[in-house]
This record gives structure tokens, C-alpha cells and sequence, in this order.
């Protein structure tokens, strides 16, 4: 594991099998127990209809920001591990799931690498990201894409709730 300099992440939080409000309040404990990692920030809990496949339950969404000495690649294989312990499984892209844990955003650094993309490559394009983020950072800036607010007003249309 490297620990490199404490920068602020952002991870998506999103559910919608099984009981999703209680597997986004566990995974946001099992963040705060992540090595070198403490919870900063938590938005409410929003419910979003499906995007892509269409044919499953609304999702409920939260972002949890993160102080962390992690290195992004090390970040991800601690948020795998806890989605393969809520039972996450991958049977076709945008299937339904117990857990998703996406890095968003960590420091104002931008990686393309065969395993990670930060900036998350669809963030910008998607309310149930940008409306909790914005909850939690109001004033924060999507790399190479601009603010995060900006970016919110261009998805008109989509529909989210916050549920709490």
C-alpha cells in the first residue's frame, strides 16, 4: 500500500438491491475505517431512476468526501474490497447491485491508467453525482471539465430526489 500526501477524494455511493439505505450507511462506516482515510463530509441520500439499462429498481446515491493518504490505484482496491464484501457481482454493464463505490475525484489530480479514470468519466454527465456533490462542496471544480454546478444545470431532465 502507498501512503502519499493527505489530498480530499470523493467516492459515489449507489445501491438498489437488497436494502440499499442500510448498505450505504455501512459502506459509509467501512470508508471511515479505511487505512490513513477519514470521513470529512457525507451528502443525504438521493433516489435516482436507472440510466442505461433500464429494467430495475431506482437506485438510492450519497457522495462521502474523504481526507486520505491513500494513492488512488490503493483507494480503489479498498473500495472493490468493500463492494465484494456487500456481494457486488458485474454480470453486464449497469446491471443492478447491492454496492457500487466509484473514486470520483481525488485531489485535483487527472489519471488515465488501464484499471482507473479520475475524474470519474461520466461524473459530469450525471445529477445523482453532481447534486450530492455539490451538497457536500458547493464551490468545487470538475477537472478538465469546470464546475461542478455548471455541470449540474446541463442535466435537466434527469430525475433525483433527496430521500432524507
Amino acid at each position: 500500500m502507498t501512503i502519499a500526501d493527505r489530498v480530499v477524494a470523493y467516492i459515489g455511493l449507489g445501491s438498489n438491491i437488497g436494502e440499499p439505505r442500510r448498505q450505504l450507511g455501512i459502506a459509509l462506516q467501512e470508508l471511515g475505517a479505511l487505512p490513513a482515510t477519514r470521513v470529512t463530509a457525507a451528502s443525504g441520500f438521493y433516489r435516482s431512476a436507472p440510466m442505461g439499462y433500464l429494467d430495475q429498481p431506482d437506485f438510492l446515491n450519497a457522495v462521502a468526501q474523504l481526507d486520505t493518504s491513500l494513492a488512488p490505484e490503493d483507494l480503489l482496491d479498498e473500495l472493490q474490497s468493500i463492494e465484494n464484501r456487500h456481494g457486488r457481482e458485474r454480470p453486464f454493464p449497469g446491471a443492478p447491485r447491492t454496492l457500487d463505490l466509484d473514486l470520483l475525484l481525488h485531489g485535483n489530480q487527472s489519471i488515465a491508467s488501464p484499471r482507473l479514470t479520475v475524474p470519474h468519466p461520466r461524473m459530469h454527465e450525471r445529477a445523482f453525482v453532481l447534486e450530492p456533490l455539490t451538497e457536500i462542496a458547493p464551490d468545487i471544480a470538475i477537472p478538465g471539465r469546470g464546475p461542478a454546478r455548471e455541470l449540474l444545470s446541463a442535466c435537466h431532465g434527469q430525475n433525483i430526489e433527496r430521500i432524507d
